[in-house]
């Protein structure tokens, strides 16, 4: 299979990139025929044995959407020369991870090379524009303001289905979203997970001396990712009298000033990566992740590898990877309360931090990219299938 990757993200600080890194680091170890194709710092193009890499530079007309990416509405002017490399490329299939000015320009090029596209949901983009919505209108009635947000949401989310049914083939995280998917296309959808680095994350990274309790978040640190609700976590525990804890919270974002002004024991060390970020994880004790949009949650699963538990709400993706009761807790209201059992025992705590490095460890990289693989398959398939049935309807 030769597949041409078309991704939002690649060098930014995401799941979306990292899942991008890890794919690409799997068809370089395998020699797989594989073109990435990217945003990038420089405009670039690179062929190593059968595995192509095509970097983008974005233009100055690029929209900023976080602090590390943005939108270049200008993008399409690129369509005759990496046409070009597509062609010389051969794919069966092109596959892209949403619709970005990346995705898009991989959504256009399948549609006029007539090469099978699959699409693979990995944000709730629906979910942002309603939270970032709902935080400008601030000052509107409540009852208006939920309105407005709902419908936004619904809207938006109508507008992303459009566009991923231009796919014959969807890939989504987690159960919850495959269904969803499926429901608002018609298109089949498979299940692709993520995997867990436990070479690099790994308890025997831990080299603090104290015994300070440390609750750990890693993320964006913006309203999305629900980090307020780590100040009243602070309140249960101090109202339940404990003093020996610290927060340790590895990110950046708009929220980030707040948190530092709100919580009374807390280190931002800001963006880390490598060992430095092994070593932040396998330093805390407990995962605390409060965020109720993310679809998977690559960052527990780290957490798992660095024999961490983890809280997790009961709303998107994380709730899929935690089993409540031992490799940590999925919480509702009540997730604060989930906090403060396992910090108040020891014997809890001890038992699910070796039931989540052993989680980590039954979820391999390789094995995800596999199965995504095995969709590839199903696509080009659908895609002849297809074909074989135009041909029958117009010469009987």
């Amino acid at each position: 299979m030769r597949v041409a990757f078309f991704t939002d993200s690649f060098h930014e600080v995401n799941g979306v990139a990292l899942t991008s890194r890890q794919f690409d680091a799997f068809a370089r170890r395998r020699g797989l025929p594989f073109l990435s194709v990217h945003a990038g710092p420089r405009e670039q193009y690179s062929v190593a044995g059968e595995h192509h890499t095509l970097e983008l530079t974005r233009s100055r007309a690029a929209v900023p959407i976080e602090r590390d990416m943005s939108f270049d509405p200008m993008l399409p002017r690129r369509y005759s020369a990496v046409a070009k490399i597509l062609r010389d490329f051969h794919p069966d299939v092109i596959h892209i991870t949403g619709p970005s000015d990346i995705g898009i320009l991989g959504a256009w090029l399948a549609h006029r090379l007539h090469v099978p596209l699959l699409a693979s949901w990995h944000t709730n983009l629906h979910e942002f524009a309603a939270l970032r919505l709902n935080k400008l209108i601030a000052f509107a009635p409540g009852q208006l303001r939920r309105a407005l947000t709902r419908f936004a949401e619904n809207q938006a989310l109508s507008i992303c289905a459009k566009f991923y049914s231009l796919a014959r083939v969807l890939m989504a995280p987690n159960q919850e979203l495959v269904d969803l998917l499926h429901r608002r296309t018609g298109k089949p959808v498979y299940l692709m997970e993520r995997g867990a680095d436990t070479i690099l994350f790994d308890p025997c990274k831990r080299d603090r001396a104290d015994d300070v309790f440390t609750l750990g978040f890693v993320g964006r640190i913006t309203p999305e990712k629900s980090v307020r609700s780590l100040v009243e976590v602070e309140r249960r525990l101090i109202a339940a009298g404990m003093e020996n804890y610290r927060f340790l919270i590895v990110g950046e974002g708009n929220e980030r000033e707040w948190l530092r002004e709100n919580l009374k024991r807390a280190e931002f060390p800001g963006v880390l990566s490598g060992e430095a970020l092994a070593r932040a994880y396998a330093n805390m004790d407990l995962f605390v992740f409060p965020s109720r949009t993310d679809t998977f949650g690559n960052v527990v699963v780290e957490a798992f590898a660095s024999g961490v538990p983890a809280v997790v709400t009961a709303e998107g993706g994380p709730k899929f990877i935690v089993e409540s009761g031992v490799t940590g807790f999925i919480g509702t209201q009540d997730f604060a309360d989930h906090v403060l059992q396992v910090v108040q025992n020891p014997d809890l705590h001890r038992n699910m931090c070796a039931a989540a490095r052993a989680k980590a460890l039954s979820m391999s990289w390789d094995g995800v990219f596999e199965k995504v693989y095995d969709a590839y398959r199903e696509c080009r398939a659908a895609s002849k299938r297809s074909e074989d049935s135009f041909t029958s309807l117009t010469y009987p």
